[in-house]
């Protein structure tokens, strides 16, 4: 199977919607059913906050990864910064270098943007994940705290 990463377009909804979904599972959460929705919509209008949503695809064109992206200006630099939100490969066709294939376009679509950093959060314990991550960034020092 080879792989492909292209934009996400209204015919990916659903394929994107399991997918989404599951990764919402993955790290045990519970999103409303109309916030989901309004995910999609923003991804697919790029317009708020800009966002980006991105699929790896397989030869069928169908959906088998997600990645979703989110740009924002920052208080340490006069440029953009680049949010890697959601990242989400099908259990299925995992160890095939779909996440590296998804990270490696967002890093593209980063550098087109003129963002000066890239960069997401992970739980500690998805260490398969990680793995890729230590190959491909920098782990940042800094803890998450939220209210």
């Amino acid at each position: 199977m080879s792989i492909r990463v292209r934009r996400l377009e209204a015919k990916d909804k659903p394929a994107w919607l399991p997918l989404f979904k599951g990764y919402i599972e993955f790290y045990k959460a519970t999103i409303p059913e109309e916030v989901i929705e309004t995910t999609w919509e923003r991804l697919l209008s790029g317009k708020e906050g800009f966002h980006i949503g991105l699929v790896a695809v397989g030869d069928d064109d169908v959906p088998v990864g997600i990645a979703h992206v989110l740009f924002h200006r920052s208080t340490w630099s006069p440029t953009w910064y680049c949010y890697l939100e959601d990242l989400f490969v099908d259990p299925k066709v995992r160890g095939k270098d779909i996440g590296r294939a998804l990270i490696e376009q967002v890093y593209a679509e980063a550098d087109a943007s003129g963002a000066t950093r890239t960069y997401w959060a992970t739980q500690e314990f998805n260490y398969r994940a990680r793995g890729l991550y230590d190959k491909l960034a920098t782990k940042s020092p800094f803890l998450q705290y939220r209210r």
